[in-house]
């Protein structure tokens, strides 16, 4: 039996092959799930042209987090392809160049807002949304990038992945008495898309594998990705509110 036989989940952010959600939509159907994706506007056409290189073609829905009309339409939407959700991946995250690459000061409240609302607040509104279809059992995971430290150049986008931390602690408060869990994976650097639109994204990437006790590579997202299924299965029945390292240990280690 695959660790997903029979379970049916959403997969946000699949925009490229190099992506950890791309990797998460594949590695969850060769373990027996029935994926869906999500998209929007002029993305909408990249991820219906990468969900064909999946194992298996999967549905693309229409839904951007910041969108209310979009949220609200979810359940209707994903309606036409499952019945159900067991799981829910949140693979989102944007900010605006100015406040990132050594901008933290100069940083303006409206990109800031923008920022904290597409990569932190979009948690909180994607789980109200599937809510509808996500039963006891359900699993909720997100990606973050380790916000303990304040990190070179990521600047306001360690601010919002503070704060996705924070919404996951009390999402997984709020959802528990459903049985419905959240949980979060923290990847080392991994060289996709969304990476290397951060100004001076070299700098966080260049040391870590020579940090990392198990050595860390930057172009492989597919340890990041094991351990989404892994938290999507019924093989964590009773944990909820945790952040998984998936970074070689360098979370560990001193300076």
């Amino acid at each position: 039996m695959a660790l997903l036989d029979g379970k049916r989940v959403l997969v946000t952010g699949v925009l490229t092959e190099g992506s950890i959600a791309f990797h998460v939509a594949r590695l969850a159907q060769l373990e027996g799930a029935e994926v869906v994706l999500s998209s929007f506007g002029r993305q909408a056409r990249l991820t219906a042209a990468i969900a064909k290189r999946l194992p298996r073609q999967a549905p693309v829905v229409q839904l951007d987090v910041t969108d209310e009309a979009d949220l609200a339409a979810l359940t209707e939407r994903l309606g036409e392809h499952v019945d159900h959700l067991d799981g829910v991946v949140h693979s989102i995250g944007f900010a605006p160049q100015s406040v990132m690459g050594g901008n933290f000061l100069a940083g303006g409240w409206d990109d800031v807002a923008t920022a904290l609302h597409v990569s932190a607040y979009s948690l909180k509104s994607l789980a109200v949304a599937a809510r509808p279809m996500l039963g006891a059992g359900g699993s909720v995971v997100g990606l973050t990038f380790d916000a303990s430290f304040a990190w070179p150049v990521y600047d306001w986008m360690g601010v919002a992945k503070a704060a996705f931390e924070s919404t996951a602690r009390y999402l997984a408060r709020d959802l528990g008495p459903e049985g419905i869990r959240v949980n979060l994976v923290s990847a080392g650097p991994i060289r996709t898309t969304a990476a290397k639109s951060i100004p001076g994204f070299e700098a966080m990437e260049g040391a870590w594998p020579h940090r990392a006790p198990l050595g860390w590579d930057v172009s492989d997202p597919v340890p990041t990705a094991r351990a989404v299924v892994a938290l999507l299965s019924d093989w964590f029945p009773a944990t909820t509110a945790e952040i998984v390292h998936v970074d070689g240990g360098v979370h560990a280690m001193g300076q």
